[in-house]
């Protein structure tokens, strides 16, 4: 499993650009949730495919709702955006 770090950096590598504001939003969502780096990734990503760009805002929402629904992985963070049509995956 990939670091928030090693996530990040991959993106980057394949063309996201993060603005200094959105590496802010990652880490602080990451530390207001307290969540797993799978779960962070996750959320970046989920993000990422739902707004085809960085949102802060939707992301930290999402960690939120993921957090408080009892998600653990990246399994159950995908069904769940798909049970709930927040997504379109």
């Amino acid at each position: 499993m990939k670091t928030v770090e090693d996530y990040l950096s991959f993106l980057q590598s394949k063309g996201f650009q993060f603005q200094e504001d959105a590496i802010g939003f990652i880490y602080f969502g990451k530390h207001y949730t307290n969540a797993s780096d799978e779960l962070i990734n996750t959320a970046i990503e989920l993000t990422l495919k739902a707004q085809k760009t960085f949102d802060g805002s939707f992301y930290v929402s999402l960690l939120e709702m993921l957090i408080s629904n009892g998600i653990k992985t990246k399994h159950e963070a995908i069904q769940f955006v798909k049970e709930k049509e927040l997504i379109s995956i």
